[in-house]
């Protein structure tokens, strides 16, 4: 499965700004739509009582590119980042997510993310099917260059049988 033009893949990187702020409007959206009533994303005072200098958004919501980056939605509906890579003869699963969170977001803040693939590795299941294993880092920062979060995903491409 692996080739040189896939190989060559490797390195590619990708930098989505956001064209505004967040903005606590968008901070307190997301939390409701992931269910999270933590005071500190809608309340300056309860996000003072717990260290910050107001309200703070849920961590997970700069990871969502498709509120920032001007992407036209896909066949599926999805307006987020993707490599948009397509190999016939394999099935895309997601592999999953590992975040690492340095400092909470605030409404003011200007996010950029940098998507880089980092590696691309060929394996194969326990049942021996063959599958690529794509593997790209996602560095968030604000306009003053603090880094907010990392995330690393990993994409496989499983063979399917013809």
């Amino acid at each position: 499965m692996m080739t040189d033009a896939i190989r060559a893949l490797i390195g590619r990187e990708v930098t989505y700004t956001a064209p505004e702020p967040l903005g606590r409007a968008a901070i307190r959206y997301f939390a409701l739509a992931v269910g999270d009533h933590n005071p500190v994303y809608t309340d300056d005072a309860a996000a003072r009582a717990a260290g910050h200098d107001g309200v703070v958004a849920p961590p997970t919501l700069i990871c969502e590119t498709n509120q920032y980056a001007g992407l036209p939605a896909d066949a599926d509906g999805y307006a987020g980042h993707t490599w948009g890579i397509e190999l016939p003869g394999t099935r895309q699963v997601r592999g999953g997510n590992a975040y690492e969170f340095h400092r909470a977001v605030r409404p003011d803040d200007v996010v950029t993310a940098v998507w880089r693939l980092v590696d691309i590795a060929e394996r194969a299941t326990g049942a021996g099917q063959p599958m690529l294993v794509f593997t790209s880092r996602a560095t968030y920062t604000n306009q003053d260059g603090d880094l907010l979060a990392t995330n690393d995903e990993t994409i496989i491409y499983l063979g399917v049988a013809p």
